[in-house]
């Protein structure tokens, strides 16, 4: 008696991995994924959309006022929701529009700075250093030391007072 082998027979181990349920679906065995998303799709897609340009959006550095903690042409993300629900922290980088600025004029100019004290405090910068509240305040993100002074400023109620971490090159709340 011979015995013969086909080689063209499917093997058990193959058989079994065919047959068995979870084995038997593969990306590569189906091209429906890359059929028309349809209906649902879009809808998903639109409010994706929708909570990006709500909650944030993209912004480019233009100068070297937060240098070295942001470099001018640094590309960021402003996640613009936590602001609802807290007040901005100390050391917190926020992004304002221009308050001096008309209602009718370029309302695209975007600041960028840091928190340095928040309402109710004091701030008064003399001798390259920054002192909130009588305490010097010790900032290891500071480019240089301030080379100006500013006499003591109290921060109103729903203020808080920006300063760039470039001190020295820097349009902030020393300078308004």
């Amino acid at each position: 008696m011979v015995c013969v082998m086909s080689f063209l027979r499917p093997s058990a181990l193959y058989q079994f991995l065919i047959s068995y349920p979870s084995l038997r679906w593969m990306p590569c065995q189906s091209w429906g994924f890359l059929r028309w998303p349809g209906l649902d799709g879009f809808s998903r897609l639109l409010v994706i959309v929708l909570l990006w340009s709500t909650f944030s959006e993209l912004r480019y550095i233009p100068s070297s006022s937060m240098y070295p903690t942001l470099r001018v042409g640094d590309r960021i993300i402003v996640e613009k929701a936590s602001y609802y629900v807290r007040s901005p922290a100390i050391h917190d980088i926020v992004t304002f529009r221009d308050p001096t600025q008309l209602s009718g004029d370029n309302t695209d100019v975007v600041f960028i700075k840091r928190v340095v004290a928040k309402a109710g405090d004091t701030v008064e910068i003399h001798q390259g250093g920054l002192y909130v509240n009588g305490i010097a305040q010790k900032e290891d993100f500071v480019l240089q030391p301030p080379t100006y002074t500013l006499n003591l400023t109290y921060v109103p109620e729903g203020h808080v007072y920006v300063l760039g971490d470039n001190r020295n090159n820097s349009y902030d709340s020393h300078v308004c």
